[in-house]
């Protein structure tokens, strides 16, 4: 095969392509968070995401998310597709501001929590998850 002018100019735009496609999954999960909390900062500490370091099925990942004085925690899944996995709504009267759930996870990728705390502060934390298939490892 003759590497043409053609041929040289499809790779590079390929790999231009291809060199873009993380840059816009990090940015997808950043466009929640700011949605989310309407551009305000994003604090450490306050919020408590469990997730398993490594999980062998990627359909059924368990996770338990907790924040004492939360009225609302978004759970965002930064490799996916989509990143918004969930909303939990929190009302005066819940007897606590913790929710567990199973998301699936497309490949290895961090979870992320971000709390909006009832003084309109928002906190996040995040735990990195090992995605393997069959438990061989990936």
């Amino acid at each position: 095969m003759r590497l043409t002018r053609r041929h040289a100019m499809a790779i590079g735009a390929s790999a231009v392509v291809v060199a873009g496609l993380p840059i816009r999954a990090l940015a997808a999960g950043d466009d929640d968070i700011t949605a989310f909390t309407g551009g305000a900062d994003v604090g450490e500490g306050g919020i408590t995401l469990t997730a398993p370091e490594i999980a062998e099925n990627g359909n059924t990942v368990p996770i338990e998310v907790s924040a004492e004085g939360a009225s609302e925690i978004l759970v965002l899944a930064t490799g996916n597709p989509v990143p918004a996995v969930a909303t939990f709504k929190f009302g005066p009267l819940a007897a606590s501001q913790a929710a567990s759930t199973r998301i699936r996870l497309a490949k290895t990728q961090d979870v992320v929590a971000v709390a909006k705390m009832a003084d309109g502060s928002f906190v996040k934390a995040s735990a990195s998850v090992k995605v393997t298939i069959g438990g061989c490892g990936g």
